[in-house]
């Protein structure tokens, strides 16, 4: 039995999404307060996982950028992952609407949902493994909550990483690898991609080209379903 059905107090307690004012991890409080002084008009909480509730595809980032989606408010926006992401869901038919860095822009997605593994933004965006393991129960409570879900994009290896805790897979059984899938059990399959960071497609470790691979990929998983 996997964390999503095991019982665990602290994952049943959990909702699918952290509290506006979630005090579990010290330093990430710091810092949001720290955000909050400097950028009062900003978002700076936990940012909401955003999307279709009845998805069947869930993306996995990392954490909130701190003048993206601790800014704005809705993951992956206000930066340049944001870019590349949301231009990729609507070529791929996740999305809907025109993408305008902000989260008013009247973007929808539709069969997808996208959160992060942790939900408030981290220093020099790298939250602890601790921070990523108390984060876990509302990461968990999220994929229960998908009652439709069937396929998992996991942006990046600490990502990859958060799922396969989620549900007690062993990470030498799935390595992560860009354009890699799992089956993990549960009838899920999990998508691994590099990162749509600006760094990681600056120093063309990650290419549009590669970035869409992974999504015909995930297309062609869910349309043969």
């Amino acid at each position: 039995m996997n964390a999503l059905e095991s019982g665990m107090s602290d994952i049943e307690a959990a909702a699918p999404e952290a509290p506006r004012d979630c005090q579990l991890c010290p330093r990430l409080v710091a810092y949001r307060r720290e955000n909050q002084a400097a950028h009062p008009d900003w978002y700076n909480g936990p940012v909401p996982s955003f999307g279709d509730e009845k998805a069947r595809l869930l993306i996995v980032g990392l954490a909130p950028g701190v003048q993206g989606a601790n800014r704005t408010g809705r993951p992956f926006t206000g930066d340049y992952a944001g870019d590349l992401l949301y231009s990729t869901l609507i070529e791929f038919g996740f999305a809907k609407g025109e993408f305008k860095a902000r989260p008013d822009d009247g973007l929808t997605l539709h069969d997808a949902m996208i959160s992060n593994a942790v939900r408030c933004v981290p220093p020099q965006n790298k939250p602890t493994p601790l921070e990523a393991k108390t984060c876990l129960r509302f990461f968990s409570a999220r994929l229960a909550a998908l009652p439709k879900l069937a396929a998992i994009l996991a942006l990046g290896r600490i990502a990859h990483d958060s799922v396969l805790t989620a549900h007690e897979a062993k990470r030498s059984r799935f390595p992560f690898a860009h354009q890699a899938s799992h089956d993990i059990g549960n009838g899920l399959r999990l998508f691994d991609s590099y990162h749509c960071s600006r760094y990681n497609t600056n120093t063309r470790r990650l290419t549009p080209e590669m970035f869409h691979a992974v999504f015909r990929d995930i297309r062609a998983y869910l349309d043969q379903r």
